[in-house]
C-alpha cells in the first residue's frame, strides 16, 4: 500500500515547488517583488549599456560575454561611462582601435582613470600611441607623472616627436625603464660602432630593443655571429642595414643558414636567394617563418614549408599575407594546409590563384564539377592541364580565367626596323660577272 502512495507523494511535493506556485509565493511576498523589481532594472541597465556600446561600434556578437566578464560596467553610473567613451573618442582614435582598446583593457573606461590620463595624451601623445598608453598604463597602474619623465628622457636623447611615437607605440614598457637602463642601449649601440647621427633611426625602426638585456641576449648574439663565420665588419653592415637582426633569438640564425644550405631547387631561385649574401639570407628565411607563425603554424611547419617552397623568400612578407588571407577568408580553408601544398605560397596571386579560384568556384555553384576540388587539386596542376580540364569544356569560364599564355601575343624582342641595321649589304653585280656567268653557262650546254 505504501508502494503505491509514493507516486502521489512525488507529484505532491514537484506540485508545491512548481512555477506557478512559486510565482504565487513571490506575490505575496514584499522582499521578494523588490528582488524582482532589481532584476528588471539590472535587465534595463545592461540593455542600455549594450545599446551605448554599439554606438561607438562594439560588435553586437560579443557583447554578451564582453558584459558578463566586466561586471563593473553594469554595477557603475551609465553617464560615468558614456562620459569615458565621449572622452576616448574626443582623443581621436580610430573606430577600430577603439573598440580594440575596450575589448582588451576595459579598465579605460573607469572615470577616475581617464580623468588623470585625458590631459597627458591629448597634449604629448599622438594618436598612433593612444592606443598602447592607455593600455598598458591600465594594466600596470602607471601614472602621467612616469610618462612626463620617460617622455623627457627620450626628447633628451635627441629623439624627435615621430620617434618617441614610435618607441612609445611599438614597446610601451618603456614607460616603466629607468633612464640609466635606456642610456645603456644607447651605448651597446655605441660599441658596436652605429654612428650618433644613426642611433635615432635605429630605435624607431626596431624599438623593441629597449627590452633585449645586453648581457644575457646581445652580446651572446654578436658571438653567434661571429662563430658563424662572419667578419664583424659585415655584421656591422648588416646590423646597420637591419636593426632588427638585434631581435635574433640565439640559435635562430643557425637553423635558417643550415636550411639554406639543405635547400633543393634550381640554381636560378638559390642563387637569387644568395644575391645579397649568406647573411642576409639567412634573416629572410627567419621573417617569412615568422609571418608563417603568426598566422597559427606551429615552428617545425613553417620551416618545412620554406625547406619545400623556397620560392616564399624571394616573395615580400605583406605578399605571404595577402595570399594566406585569401586562403582562409575567401577560399575557406585552415592555414595548416600550406603544410600538404605549400606550392601555395610560391606562385603568384593575381595571375594563377585568384583566377583558377573563380574558375572552379563558377563551376561549383553550377554544378559542374562532380566532386569537391581540393587546394592540391586547384594548385598543383599545370596551366595547361588546368586549362583543358576546367576552362576549355565550359565557354563561359574563358571570360573568367583570362586569356591562355599560349594564345597571348607574343611580344617583339627587338625594336621595330632593326632587322634593317642587321641586314647584310646585298652583292653588287658587275658586267664582268654577267659575262663570267654567261660562258659558265655556255660551257655546261
Amino acid at each position: 500500500m505504501a508502494s503505491k502512495l509514493k507516486p502521489f507523494i512525488n507529484l505532491r511535493r514537484y506540485t508545491a515547488a512548481s512555477p506557478l506556485n512559486q510565482n504565487r509565493s513571490l506575490s505575496s511576498n514584499p522582499s521578494s517583488r523588490t528582488l524582482s523589481t532589481l532584476e528588471k532594472s539590472n535587465y534595463r541597465k545592461q540593455i542600455l549599456l549594450a545599446n551605448l556600446l554599439q554606438r561607438y561600434g562594439f560588435p553586437p556578437s560579443s557583447l554578451q560575454h564582453f558584459l558578463s566578464k566586466n561586471t563593473f560596467l553594469s554595477n557603475s553610473d551609465l553617464s560615468d561611462t558614456e562620459a569615458s567613451l565621449s572622452i576616448l573618442l574626443s582623443l581621436k582614435l580610430p573606430q577600430k582601435q577603439l573598440v580594440s582598446l575596450i575589448h582588451d583593457c576595459p579598465n579605460v573606461l573607469r572615470p577616475e582613470f581617464l580623468r588623470k590620463w585625458k590631459s597627458p595624451v591629448s597634449e604629448s601623445v599622438p594618436p598612433s600611441a593612444i592606443k598602447s598608453v592607455l593600455e598598458h598604463s591600465s594594466r600596470f597602474g602607471i601614472n602621467p607623472d612616469k610618462f612626463h619623465q620617460c617622455n623627457k628622457v627620450l626628447k633628451g636623447l635627441g629623439f624627435c616627436d615621430s620617434t618617441v611615437s614610435k618607441v612609445l607605440e611599438a614597446f610601451p614598457n618603456v614607460l616603466v625603464m629607468n633612464e640609466i637602463d635606456i642610456r645603456r642601449k644607447v651605448e651597446f649601440l655605441v660599441s658596436i660602432d652605429i654612428p650618433l647621427d644613426s642611433i635615432e633611426r635605429f630605435f624607431h625602426v626596431f624599438p623593441e630593443i629597449l627590452g633585449i638585456s645586453t648581457e644575457t641576449r646581445l652580446k651572446p648574439l654578436l658571438d653567434e655571429f661571429i662563430k658563424l663565420g662572419f667578419s664583424k665588419d659585415e655584421i656591422k653592415r648588416e646590423i646597420f642595414r637591419e636593426p632588427r637582426v638585434l631581435g635574433l633569438e640565439l640559435g635562430e640564425l643557425p637553423r635558417c643558414l643550415e636550411l639554406i644550405k639543405t635547400l633543393k631547387c634550381r640554381e636560378v631561385i638559390k642563387d637569387e636567394i644568395l644575391k645579397e649574401g649568406l647573411f642576409r639570407a639567412g634573416f629572410e628565411v627567419k621573417l617569412r617563418v615568422d609571418c608563417l607563425c603568426k598566422h597559427g603554424l606551429i615552428r617545425r611547419d613553417a620551416f618545412k614549408i620554406v625547406w619545400k617552397e623556397p620560392r616564399v623568400v624571394l616573395y615580400e612578407v605583406d605578399e605571404i599575407e595577402k595570399k594566406i588571407d585569401f586562403l582562409t577568408n575567401r577560399m575557406g580553408f585552415h592555414v595548416n594546409c600550406l603544410a600538404d601544398v605549400p606550392e601555395f605560397l610560391g606562385v603568384n596571386l593575381q595571375k594563377q590563384i585568384v583566377p583558377r579560384y573563380n574558375v572552379v568556384d563558377y563551376l561549383r555553384l553550377k554544378g559542374g564539377l562532380g566532386c569537391d576540388i581540393g587546394l592540391k587539386g586547384l594548385i598543383r596542376p599545370s596551366m595547361k592541364r588546368f586549362y583543358n580540364l576546367y576552362v576549355k569544356p565550359y565557354p563561359e569560364c574563358e571570360r573568367i580565367f583570362g586569356k591562355r599564355r599560349e594564345d597571348a601575343r607574343v611580344r617583339k624582342r627587338h625594336p621595330a626596323g632593326l632587322w634593317k641595321l642587321m641586314k647584310p649589304p646585298s652583292h653588287v653585280t658587275t658586267e664582268e660577272d654577267v659575262v663570267n656567268m654567261k660562258s659558265f653557262v655556255e660551257s655546261l650546254a
